[in-house]
């Protein structure tokens, strides 16, 4: 007989199984297929994040309904991600449960992450340099432009703590929202587990480090072809990337791994002692 208040969902402790055995096949993928489906990663959340600018750079809109509108605009990147199949970094921090379950080793755990990582960001860049060369942000009289930079220039010069604290609330909610939508036994329902908690780290201004390896290399891009705005904005560069990726990895693997990941594996999947 079905539970009066049961939903046609899977339950938080099957989500923790099935999150462990995702993790395991993660782990165990070549490194081609790892590379492959980094690259697509790294560029389908590029493509949320050209949407999320699309959205700012409308000028009528206000500072709370752009920032939401924007966040919702920016889903897409990890509805492509989860919906169509694709190796995301930030996402795989929950790899953590099955290594800390002792089902996936300490070098495969690392070789996942470094190669899609590296993935990520050769997708992402890859997908700025399309974006750069196709002159979309040629659109609404260049104010798209003015957006890319303005959010390259800020994440260039954002304070480290800074950073790496928007950075760990920014991995609590994409791997929340990952853990919902493995809950969803349909599109529908992975769609909605997403938005709302993508939607929230956007419009708060929380830090992701892929979506970053899209915006700065964006704006590098932009101030190269003008010489005005390379004067005017020279924190964004490589360095301004780097200094910008240290803390935002460091902060996402901590609310990734740590604040999702292992605080679900404590309470679902770690073995209780046996009685003596």
């Amino acid at each position: 007989m079905a539970k009066v208040f049961d939903f046609d969902v899977y339950q938080p402790k099957e989500i923790a199984k099935r999150v462990e055995t995702t993790g395991v096949a993660k782990a165990q993928l070549s490194i081609l297929s790892m590379a492959v489906l980094g690259v697509l990663a790294g560029a389908f959340i590029g493509l949320g994040a050209l949407y999320f600018v699309l959205i700012k750079s409308d000028p009528s809109l206000g500072f709370a309904l752009s920032q939401v509108l924007g966040g919702v605009a920016f889903s897409l990147g990890l509805i492509l991600v989860v919906i169509a199949g694709a190796e995301l970094f930030t996402g795989n921090n929950l790899i953590v449960m099955a290594w800390a379950d002792r089902k996936v080793s300490t070098v495969s755990l690392l070789r996942n992450w470094v190669v899609v990582f590296v993935s990520n960001f050769i997708g992402a860049v890859g997908l700025a340099y399309l974006v750069f060369r196709s002159g979309h942000w040629e659109m609404n009289e260049g104010a798209i432009k003015d957006q890319y930079i303005k959010i390259a220039a800020a994440k260039c010069t954002l304070p480290f703590w800074q950073a790496f604290f928007r950075a760990v609330l920014c991995n609590l909610l994409v791997c929340l929202a990952i853990w919902m939508a493995i809950a969803g036994r349909s599109v529908f329902d992975k769609v909605v587990a997403i938005v709302f908690p993508i939607s929230a780290f956007v419009a708060a201004g929380f830090e992701h480090c892929v979506a970053n390896m899209y915006f700065i290399p964006m704006g590098m891009f932009l101030i190269s072809a003008d010489p005005c705005a390379a004067s005017l904005y020279g924190e964004i560069s490589g360095a301004g990337l780097m200094r910008n990726m240290l803390p935002v990895i460091l902060g996402n693997l901590t609310g990734g791994s740590v604040l999702v990941g292992l605080v679900y594996y404590l309470i679902y999947l770690r073995k209780k002692p046996q009685a003596s």
